[in-house]
């Protein structure tokens, strides 16, 4: 009964160590598209938060950041995103691209940053058409505000909370550096097969891995698809921007075809293999701890058996000490005897040589 609990208790503690997807209606939906391996919110959040374009281009394809899943080739391995800077005035048009071959270029999302006459600033994130669908357009959150001057009914208490995230676009790093004196317009120098030494193009992970680790991203955004209500606010802007949209027909291709959505089904598969193969090893481990309770029960039976031999062991070594005192006490005694009779011995020697000595002194002349 003891075992059977014991191999229970270890074997739901190692169920611990699975990943945990939450199971939220927003992370469980798809388009059934290619930009579902490219999550804008978290492209947006990435963005606003970085110092200069570069800076951008280069934490969007690291590894290490994990935002980049795209695989537009399916190769199984991540392609790089490039970032093309437009400007007209105060409007910047910050271009995603991707080179799926040496003669083709497709167009992810684009990133619209203005400013008008009254500083104020607006930022979107705008989702390819053929990537993400139509509309599929994402902002930061309006901060939620109270009307201090509305009473109302004294009798009722109403609650506002504010989004866990909020975030203040003309406060923004990069915000404050394309606006700036020392901006400088930064044009990519890469191109189809010539990466930057930073970028290696690392293995995608499965659809639902990827999306888990980056819905904290979400908080401070809202839009995307399915019911979105968020519009582009500088349709001038974007519409300049359309006139010079790239696209590829190795991606149309893939699309038509399903690929995109056969690699997504084939990555989940191998993680679920994955899981698989860990709650494999995890019986694996159940059945070793139960091969090491028995394994430490025959050691204590030994210790046991040990401490028994011990005993007997330091038994025998008193009696030995006992033998070896009593030995000792008789040879000391024969030899305390034996010095007397040799000491009287020596006695008796004296007397006759002295008398010899006198009996030789009366015979002088």
């Amino acid at each position: 009964m003891k075992n059977t609990f014991l191999a229970a208790l270890i074997f739901s503690l190692s169920l611990l160590s699975f990943p945990v997807f939450s199971q939220t209606e927003s992370e469980t939906e798809l388009l059934g598209l290619p930009g579902d391996n490219l999550d804008l919110f978290a492209v947006l959040d990435l963005f606003q938060k970085s110092k200069t374009i570069e800076d951008f281009e280069k934490s969007l394809n690291e590894e290490k950041t994990g935002i980049n899943n795209l695989d537009l080739n399916l190769d199984n391995k991540v392609d790089f995103i490039k970032v093309v800077t437009k400007q007209e005035d105060n409007d910047f048009t910050f271009i995603l691209q991707v080179d799926v071959t040496d003669k083709e270029t497709q167009d992810v999302a684009v990133i619209l940053l203005s400013k008008d006459k009254n500083d104020k600033v607006t930022m979107q994130i705008v989702g390819d058409v053929d990537l993400y669908g139509k509309d599929y357009v994402i902002e930061p959150k309006p901060p939620v505000t109270v009307n201090p001057g509305y009473i109302g009914n004294k009798t009722d208490t109403v609650k506002v909370d504010a989004p866990t995230t909020v975030v203040v676009v003309e406060s923004a790093p990069i915000v404050q550096y394309v606006y700036s004196p020392v901006y400088v317009p930064y044009y990519p120098p890469y191109y189809y097969a010539y990466y930057p030494p930073y970028f290696r193009a690392f293995t995608i992970v499965a659809i639902g891995v990827y999306r888990h680790n980056n819905y904290y991203h979400h908080g401070g955004y809202h839009g995307g698809g399915y019911g979105n209500t968020v519009v582009v606010h500088n349709t001038n802007n974007f519409n300049n921007y359309n006139n010079s949209r790239n696209r590829s027909n190795t991606v149309n291709h893939n699309k038509a075809n399903g690929n995109y959505n056969r690699n997504n089904n084939s990555n989940n598969r191998n993680n679920v293999s994955n899981n698989k193969s860990n709650v494999s090893n995890n019986r694996n481990n159940v059945s070793n701890n139960k091969s090491n309770v028995s394994n430490n029960r025959n050691n204590v039976s030994n210790n046991k058996s040990n401490v028994s031999n011990n005993k007997s062991n330091f038994s025998g070594n008193r009696n030995n000490t006992s033998n070896n005192m009593t030995k000792g006490t008789s040879q000391t005694r024969k030899s305390t005897t034996n010095q007397t009779m040799g000491s009287s011995r020596t006695r008796s020697g004296g007397n006759f040589s002295g008398g010899s000595r006198g009996g030789g002194g009366g015979r002088r002349r």
